[in-house]
């Protein structure tokens, strides 16, 4: 197996590789030591059958530049084919701000041609390419050179079979015409915003037992300064506090390093220096924070009057919709989705683009009333009232 270390070589792969429709794309990176992830290795395929169109590209080689790697993913005549890509276009995006186009996800692809919900590589190589995974090299130190005999099986794997994998999707979705299915759900990992995370906005994540806006005025400000002294330094967030570090202080209030020192929950390396000024410069403005500018929590959904009954008749319905048209439930509705839709709230996902095809229209028909559901043997169909 072939592995790329210059930036001449990898150009002349991806010029080859443009001659073809499709390149098949993985990486291998590290992420616990770091807040941006830390790519290690990638692996690319052009079509064929055996290992000989497929190269491992070692980004940690001295000199290399991905930039061949990058003008081959704007090249939107070759399609880009992934399996649960998110992490890599970040690591993409990250790195030159730029997204592979045409993109193809076989996990999004496989959930939409019925292999159920966030399907993993290894169940759709055993499943279409009859094949057998190693996965003894999943969880090794990928920076560490020279990479061994079975870490590079390993990888190239990744992108061998998912040649057979993404042909197999991509002719079943021709033959269903749920290809725009596909394109739909895939517009979210081709947003710049999926991968940015503004300070002001981190707080969103952290999981509180409260929604007193003088007590998330305190959490957004911890957040914020634990997301920007994290990036700057390009270590993971929870190196600097973790979650329950940062609920605890919103609840503390410290306002010297006296009262800092009470925190039970605080790594000691943030209880001096920069990080224990952060947080007690983050701490004193939430407390100072005006009521006007303080995070209002979304109660709407305490607020909605749930019907229980048209609730599991939705979920009835799901459940028949879902199984006729070979798609996992869980990608069309949540079952938070369906109380809100029998509380009359209309802004959810499974009214909106093909999901309103399978279930959506049907699902306010039923709200309305004039469907109803009925026994037809071991199925269910609707029936207008």
């Amino acid at each position: 197996m072939k592995t790329i270390t210059t930036t001449a070589d990898l150009a002349q792969f991806c010029e080859e590789a443009a001659r073809h429709d499709y390149v098949t794309v993985d990486t291998e990176f590290l992420r616990e030591r770091t807040y941006y992830s830390k790519l290690c290795l990638v692996q690319l395929a052009m079509p064929g059958t055996d290992d000989s169109n497929a190269v491992l590209v070692d980004p940690l080689a001295e000199g290399i530049s991905l930039e061949p790697l990058y003008t081959l993913f704007r090249d939107t005549s070759v399609v880009k084919v992934f399996h649960a890509a998110r992490q890599d276009l970040e690591i993409f995006f990250v790195d030159a701000e730029v997204f592979p186009e045409p993109l193809f996800d076989t996990q999004v692809a496989a959930m939409v041609c019925g292999f159920g919900e966030q399907v993993g590589y290894e169940t759709l190589v055993r499943k279409i390419a009859h094949q057998a995974l190693d996965k003894t090299s999943r969880f090794t130190d990928w920076s560490r050179r020279p990479l061994t005999e079975a870490q590079k099986t390993y990888a190239l794997a990744d992108v061998t079979h998912l040649r057979q994998i993404y042909e197999f999707l991509a002719g079943k979705l021709e033959q269903t015409g749920r290809a725009r299915w596909v394109a739909e759900e895939l517009e979210t990992l081709l947003s710049p915003d999926t991968y940015v995370t503004q300070p002001q906005d981190a707080w969103k994540r952290v999981k509180t037992r409260t929604n007193s806006p003088k007590f998330l005025a305190i959490v957004r400000e911890l957040a914020a300064f634990r997301e920007d002294y994290a990036r700057t330094r390009n270590i993971p967030r929870n190196r600097v506090f973790k979650d329950d570090a940062l609920v605890e202080l919103a609840s503390l209030k410290p306002s010297n390093g006296e009262e800092l020192n009470r925190a039970r929950l605080l790594l000691r390396e943030a209880r001096k220096g920069e990080i224990a000024e952060g947080i007690l410069k983050a701490v004193a403005a939430g407390v100072a924070c005006k009521a006007a500018d303080m995070p209002q929590p979304d109660r709407k959904r305490e607020k909605l009057q749930v019907n229980p009954a048209l609730a599991d008749l939705l979920r009835v319905l799901l459940k028949a919709k879902t199984e006729s048209a070979g798609v996992a439930a869980k990608l069309i509705a949540s079952a938070s989705d369906l109380d809100m839709l029998s509380a009359g709230e209309r802004d959810v996902q499974a009214l909106r683009g093909w999901r309103h095809e399978v279930f959506g229209a049907d699902a306010l028909l039923l709200c309305e009333g004039k469907i109803a559901l009925a026994a037809d043997g071991n199925d269910v169909k609707t029936v207008k009232v």
